[in-house]
């Protein structure tokens, strides 16, 4: 029963659902381009400094309510896990960069943010509709796109980030 349940959270919640798709955007199954990723707080890397561990990418907006309700776990998420088993950043597409950093900084968010001012990675990510978080494996495939806000640290969830990534991870 249990399985049944996680196999039914993890179609639903972890699911790309058929869109039009953005210029450019690398589907589900395809390796990320390289990309410069501008640091909310000054540094700057790209997406191949992350290889070696899977990644969660979250794209959200300040200004975007359902963004800001998950933020938090997010955070909690991160605490548990960041570079240790997979790695976590978000990537604002606020026009306003001190509007993102002001967010960061009052959510007390502490997994690396970077902003996308051209949305080049918006529309490399798909990022049609926020918040978008897409699961990348080690090498840089993207394995998962999920739409909409979630509660990213429930045991539901983590669950499913686990068949994904085809790891194992503690509750």
């Amino acid at each position: 029963m249990r399985e049944k349940i996680l196999v039914a959270v993890f179609a639903v919640v972890l699911s790309a659902v058929a869109y039009a798709g953005t210029p450019g955007e690398v589907e589900i199954g395809s390796y990320l381009r390289e990309a410069e990723l501008q640091g909310l707080f000054g540094k700057s890397k790209k997406f191949s400094d992350y290889k070696g561990k899977p990644l969660i990418i979250n794209v959200w907006a300040s200004w975007c309510g359902p963004c800001r309700a998950e933020m938090g776990s997010l955070q909690r998420l991160a605490r548990r896990y960041n570079g240790k088993q997979f790695n976590i950043i978000g990537i604002s597409t606020d026009d306003d960069r001190r509007a993102a950093v002001e967010f960061i900084k009052k959510s007390k968010v502490t997994f690396d943010n970077f902003i996308d001012s051209n949305v080049f990675l918006e529309n490399m990510l798909g990022a049609d509709s926020i918040p978008l978080t897409v699961l990348v494996d080690a090498q840089g495939r993207v394995l998962e796109k999920a739409r909409g806000s979630f509660e990213w640290d429930s045991p539901e969830i983590v669950e499913a980030i686990a068949q994904v990534f085809q790891i194992k991870l503690k509750h």
